[in-house]
């Protein structure tokens, strides 16, 4: 389909989205345009209810400048984070803000089936909650352990449960979510809501989700950096030598070493009975030897490996998220110990090794941002201004 005109409405929607430009001034300085023609691109988004003036702000001298913003009532998000053994959901309005939400042990050995059925009757009493029903969801983002073949929406190969490939997410949905959906890996969304939200002052960023699974995302130029066909940032299959098998059916890779499946799988052979990367955080926050033993071997073997990444990439932050990080200095101290010890001199000066700003929160958020993204992209929201305006 070709693109619409460069002077459509969703060009005007983009920059007040950003920030970048939010007043008549501040949009004609940014775009070059006539007053006319802006003034025509403001009212169709203000007549479609997709923008609202927000207030005045102080001008330097002359009546205050009107200040446009998107309308975060016109509907609600719904965000889903699929993780290995844990699956978040939330409810926010349309610029992010996490309205309502929910969790519980439920992941990817469960299979889509029965993930999505659950994750639509917590939706639908979380909107019942806020007085809402399905009709007022504008979009749905649904983030998922595994690769998304992003020219098609579909999962790709391989999945470690085969039973989520080749998958459309939103067949498991019902006709009445009119929505517009959006896929991702899900710690490229966890990527997405931490450069945005949670590191905003940061433009190349590298963040690892640590759960069940070893996932990483890569945010370049403030940009997430999905590669050719989405399959960029494969870090959990970094061949590390030896002769333990991995969820992708090789040996040697990091994640048979240094993920949460590996550290369960010990810890059951040890007596304990773990199902979920939470239990071995709460195993570790209790003091349990065997856990903190087996999460410090295993940061120090992600530190390692993660210097080839650094030396690669020269991010700024590495942002540790998911639920291993949450047992804090032990995992992650060992992650970044041994990464500074062994990064170049250049590539480590300044680098930053931190955990999450925005700690559990991070995949729900991250999920409502792609489904923003794809509500408001720029030709759909031109073309459907223009049939509005008709």
């Amino acid at each position: 389909m070709a693109h619409v005109l460069s002077t459509g409405s969703g060009v005007v929607l983009e920059l007040i989205r950003s920030g970048a430009a939010t007043t008549r001034t501040d949009l004609i300085e940014e775009l070059g345009w006539s007053r006319i023609t802006l003034a025509r691109r403001l009212d169709e988004l203000l007549a479609a209810s997709i923008i609202v003036i927000a207030g005045q702000r102080d001008s330097q001298g002359g009546r205050p400048a009107e200040h446009f913003a998107v309308n975060k009532d016109a509907g609600l998000l719904l965000g889903i984070d699929v993780g290995g053994s844990h699956t978040r959901v939330g409810v926010t309005d349309l610029v992010s803000t996490v309205l309502i939400e929910d969790e519980a042990d439920i992941g990817l050995a469960d299979g889509p089936e029965d993930i999505f059925k659950w994750a639509i009757q917590v939706f639908d009493h979380l909107l019942l909650q806020l007085g809402k029903t399905r009709a007022d969801v504008r979009g749905v983002g649904v983030g998922v352990p595994g690769p998304v073949d992003a020219t098609t929406g579909r999962l790709a190969s391989p999945q470690i449960n085969a039973e989520w490939q080749g998958i459309l997410v939103k067949d498991y949905f019902p006709d009445d979510f009119t929505a517009v959906f959006a896929v991702d890996r899900d710690v490229n969304i966890v990527a997405i809501g931490e450069s945005r939200l949670g590191w905003p002052e940061y433009r190349d960023i590298t963040v690892l989700k640590l759960g069940l699974g070893i996932g990483c995302g890569l945010v370049l130029d403030g940009q997430i950096y999905r590669g050719a066909r989405g399959g960029a940032g494969d870090f959990a299959h970094f061949s590390r030598g030896g002769d333990e098998p991995c969820t992708c059916g090789r040996q040697g890779c990091l994640e048979a070493i240094a993920s949460g499946y590996y550290i369960r799988r010990e810890l059951i052979a040890r007596g304990y009975p773990v199902r979920t990367s939470a239990d071995i955080v709460a195993l570790a926050a209790r003091g349990n030897k065997d856990a903190l033993e087996l999460l410090t071997a295993a940061g120090a073997e992600i530190g390692d490996a993660l210097v080839d990444v650094v030396g690669i990439l020269n991010p700024a932050v590495v942002v540790l998220g998911g639920n291993l990080s949450q047992a804090g200095e032990p995992f992650v101290g060992a992650i970044r110990r041994a990464l500074l010890a062994k990064s170049r001199d250049f590539s480590g000066q300044g680098l930053i090794v931190a955990s999450s700003r925005l700690g559990q929160k991070a995949g729900v958020l991250g999920a409502s941002l792609i489904a923003q993204d794809a509500l408001f992209e720029a030709d759909r929201i031109s073309r459907l201004t223009r049939q509005t305006a008709r």
